[in-house]
């Protein structure tokens, strides 16, 4: 049987049955504090949330953050879910979901359950196809982070 993790530090142990709980958990409290004035405005603070809230998958998931003009979190969603290393995402849903919240700019992200966050040739793609149908309705696309055993930013890239 598998031992808990346990964080010296905090007495808190942490088992594969609690694990992903305690992650969503940290995602929530990270959601409520830019959702109630902060704005998402570096990298850093999306790579955080990001991760919490994707780290846990053991398929690709491609989520979108809707953001107001103010770059606050009017809505996190996990639009497409995919296998274990790709997942098809459709430019016509994500502009009905950022119409649909009546968002002024958005985040994308996805996961690479291989644990290698690089983004690939097809993610390049992709984000350039997302951004070009987003600019057709003033829609800013600031970044998209790819979330493995690190996160990385696109953004942060020069690939946007």
């Amino acid at each position: 049987m598998k031992q808990p993790n346990v964080n010296a530090d905090k007495y808190i142990a942490v088992t594969a049955d609690n694990e992903n709980q305690i992650l969503e958990a940290a995602a929530e409290i990270m959601a409520t504090k830019y959702a109630s004035g902060e704005s998402y405005c570096s990298a850093s603070a999306s790579k955080d949330f990001l991760r919490f809230k994707l780290g846990q998958y053991d398929r690709e998931v491609f989520s979108v953050m809707l953001l107001n003009s103010q770059h606050q979190l009017i809505e996190y969603t996990e639009l497409f879910f995919g296998t274990i290393n790709s997942a098809s995402v459709y430019p016509r849903e994500v502009v009905k979901a950022v119409l649909s919240h009546n968002a002024a700019a958005v985040i994308f992200a996805h996961n690479h359950p291989s644990g290698k966050p690089e983004p690939s040739q097809a993610d390049i793609l992709i984000t350039k196809r997302l951004s070009d149908a987003l600019s057709l309705i003033d829609v800013s696309v600031l970044d998209h982070i790819v979330v493995g055993e690190t996160t990385i930013s696109m953004a942060e890239r020069g690939l946007l």
